[in-house]
């Protein structure tokens, strides 16, 4: 049987040997903890008694050993630029075919597209997107090609109307 003075420095027991090996494993008595044998005069700490020196040992052997270093790799996300550039480019896609209207959205799909894929270029590990960027250019640049194409085109099919015309006069 053993007392023991907690680290709120009151004394308790007397307990067994049992009780202390379960308070080892819980954490609530250490190697600096003072103990009193039941025999003994003098508080003594329990690594320094040779019968709980070897409890004290299992103890420690018992307990889990400390986690390794914890890594935590970044979640890569869609870079917001190549979001960007994909929805300018498909709307000027839409707007340069229907109505000849996609000049205001590729120029800044072509610029978003571009920044989206320097960014994704320097920091692979965080951004990605880099085919939402690549998207997003393409149709960009293929809308500003049809309406380049459309201007040609109407002005190729007009240019007869406007030579009557002038010869009229």
């Amino acid at each position: 049987m053993y007392k023991i003075i907690g680290a709120d420095g009151k004394e308790y027991g007397p307990i067994t040997t049992d009780v202390l090996r379960q308070w080892l494993a819980e954490g609530r008595v250490n190697a600096q903890t003072k103990v009193l044998p039941e025999a003994a005069t003098e508080w003594e700490s329990l690594a320094e008694i040779p019968e709980l020196a070897g409890l004290l040992a299992s103890a420690v052997a018992s307990l889990p050993s400390a986690p390794g270093p914890i890594s935590i790799a970044p979640i890569p996300r869609n870079n917001s630029q190549a979001v960007a550039g994909l929805t300018l480019g498909i709307l000027a896609m839409t707007l340069g075919i229907c109505c000849c209207y996609g000049l205001p959205f590729s120029i800044p799909g072509i610029i978003c597209s571009l920044v989206a894929l320097n960014q994704i270029k320097s920091d692979p590990v965080t951004q990605k997107g880099r085919n939402l960027a690549i998207v997003g250019l393409v149709l960009s640049i293929v809308s500003i090609l049809i309406g380049i194409l459309l201007l040609v085109l109407g002005v190729a099919f007009s240019t007869p109307d406007i030579l009557r015309r002038i010869r009229r006069l």
